[in-house]
């Protein structure tokens, strides 16, 4: 048995011991009308937060009855120095109320009309439960579309579930999000939260929040209440770095020793380092600091998130021992070398982090500060080319040159994903056929399903296997033939891997009937409905119309790093589920998605 299968079960078992579903009442989820909104890789802005019902506004401060009020909120010039300072003490004595608290009995950006899943996302499920299987998740998944999906699910305006405190239930969602590469996102979840609200786990996570955005200013309305709470070492050299940050040098120097001196034997790890590379960066800093990266073995978020605020190079041999997350955090980083900011915002596309949009704002920024005269030749030229160039066929040219010819699979699914837009521009022409499989997979990859079908009819008569195999599993009502007879002919035309995929896909949106499918899955030496406890719990979420609870289930079911590590029957699966609790458009974009990537 594979790894991811030993895991998943595991996973499982603990979840059917507990009983993570309870049968509620089933809730409808209509499918969102846009699968990829403009700038949907973008932060969002939260609104400002309700008065809870029944409570009015606040309404402007006044002054205490019982202090005696100034005449006149002016003082006339001549009056005095002394009569000022009894006035100024006398404000000092006005009682100003206290701010009410944001509630946060439900929180998440994302309400239904506007991407999320709605407040019965994950129902009657358990949240101890629900928690331990996003703290378990492996993540990034190998799944742009189904970690697009996760983010909504985790972003959206739910209520607290039974069996967790609302702070613990925040920082397990904006903990995964960090750990998909989503720092913005989990950003948004930390801070709708009030700091004298905050649990231990929630200081913790917007610890890692501020360091994966590179920005230690982010803790120091945290750093003396988690102080408070906590004597981790983190906090002291937090509170150092803050005091330097407010113009305070001498408290930060003088934390910074106590720190080296109570709490690191005296030792000046890179740690400290480049904590007091901090402070000497705060105003009037006095420390200039070297940061040396010899013997250090592991890039940490503290080490990541501090030299990135200061501009310290770290080398590349450390990102290689962070995981793959990191990507998606530099793509927000504000001073990469253009060419090192091109291959992360690709890296982050690919992990679904940043939209094709922004991956081509990203390029077209590049381009805009290189000199002309180095621009021939260059990737941030060919794509200009191919969104602007005089004429379709230098367009398409253009297209072609970057869809190119390459063994790595991520970097061809970049390559579709930056020429999304461009290439759904292209009008339908028989002359341009053989690029079908490209211009429709590149038009799957931000959901652009309406326009991919306008070539059905084109790749039906000329035949063209996986441009009809996309099509098959991402339109929104297939226009090209799809039968068991069909899928059975194309699966032995093709690598084993992505026919197997293509018939869990076909089943899964019950495109084709489970008998048929069944039938061609035991000639392609799979088990199409292999599942086990797994299984099950993805089932009784369904029954329960939890679409919350579904997504992340799926996630469990794609414990891997790669696609080709993802079992056919998983796929199936997941398809179906989505489907059945209305994120079918959803679904059709991982089937199209699994066989643009194998």
């Amino acid at each position: 048995m594979r790894f991811w299968d030993n895991k998943v079960s595991r996973i499982a078992l603990a979840l059917a011991g507990a009983g993570l579903l309870a049968a509620i009442p089933a809730i409808g989820q209509e499918a969102p009308e846009s699968l990829l909104p403009e700038g949907f890789g973008d932060p969002v802005t939260a609104p400002p937060p309700a008065p809870p019902p029944g409570q009015r506004p606040a309404e402007p401060a006044r002054p205490s009855e019982a202090v005696a009020v100034p005449e006149s909120p002016l003082v006339p010039a001549e009056e005095g120095a002394e009569d000022e300072e009894e006035q100024e003490e006398a404000l000092t004595h006005f009682n100003l109320p206290s701010a009410p608290l944001r509630p946060i009995d439900s929180v998440g950006p994302l309400h239904e009309g506007d991407g999320g899943l709605g407040n019965g996302a994950f129902g009657a499920s358990d949240g101890a439960i629900l928690s331990q299987v996003m703290r378990r998740l492996d993540a990034p998944l190998p799944s742009r579309w189904a970690s697009i999906l996760l983010r909504r699910a985790l972003l959206s305006n739910v209520p607290t579930p039974r069996g967790v405190s609302a702070p613990d239930w925040i920082a397990e969602r904006a903990w995964l999000l960090l750990r998909m590469g989503e720092a913005d996102s989990a950003r948004l979840l930390v801070q709708s939260v009030d700091v004298s609200q905050y649990s231990p786990k929630l200081f913790q996570v917007a610890m890692q929040t501020s360091l994966a955005l590179g920005d230690p200013a982010g803790l120091c309305p945290l750093a003396e209440p988690a102080s408070a709470a906590s004597r981790e070492t983190s906090w002291i050299l937090a509170r150092a770095m803050c005091a330097a940050l407010s113009g305070e040098p001498g408290t930060a120097s003088a934390a910074i020793d106590e720190a080296r001196r109570t709490r690191l034997g005296g030792t000046r790890s890179i740690d400290l380092l480049l904590a007091e590379k901090v402070v000497g960066a705060g105003v009037d800093g006095r420390r200039s600091v070297t940061i040396e990266w010899d013997g250090v073995e592991q890039l940490t978020a503290w080490r990541y998130g501090l030299a990135t605020a200061t501009n310290v190079e770290i080398p590349a041999r450390l990102f290689r021992t962070a995981g793959p997350q990191v990507a998606g955090w530099r793509a927000r980083a504000s001073m990469l070398p253009d060419s090192e900011r091109i291959a992360t915002g690709r890296r982050a596309a690919v992990l679904g982090v940043l939209s094709g949009a922004a991956l081509v704002d990203l390029y077209g920024a590049v381009l805009d500060r290189m000199d002309p005269a180095d621009t021939a030749g260059t990737p941030p030229l060919a794509l200009r080319e191919a969104y602007a160039g005089e004429d379709l066929d230098a367009r398409l040219g253009a297209m072609r040159d970057i869809w190119g010819e390459s063994d790595d699979a991520a970097e061809r699914y970049a390559n579709l994903i930056l020429t999304a837009r461009a290439a759904a521009r292209v009008p339908v022409d028989p002359d341009y056929v053989a690029d079908t499989p490209s211009l429709i997979g590149a038009m799957f990859t931000a959901g652009f399903d309406n326009g991919a079908t306008r070539w059905s009819r084109a790749v039906e008569d000329a035949e063209q296997g996986d441009a009809w195999a996309l099509l098959a599993v991402g339109s929104p009502r297939p226009l090209v033939t799809v039968n068991a007879s069909r899928a059975e002919s194309y699966a032995g035309s093709v690598d084993s891997l992505k026919g197997q995929f293509l018939v869990a896909a076909l089943a899964g949106l019950d495109r084709l009937s489970l008998e048929e499918a069944s039938g061609l899955a035991g000639e392609l030496e799979f088990d199409l409905t292999r599942g086990g406890k797994w299984a099950s719990l993805l089932d009784r979420a369904v029954e329960a119309r939890q679409p919350g609870t579904v997504v992340l289930l799926a996630a469990l079911g794609m414990q891997t790093v790669d696609w080709r590590y993802v079992p056919p029957a998983h796929l199936y699966r997941i398809v179906s589920a989505l489907r059945r609790v209305g994120l079918e458009p959803e679904a059709r974009m991982i089937a199209a998605e699994a066989l643009t990537r194998v």
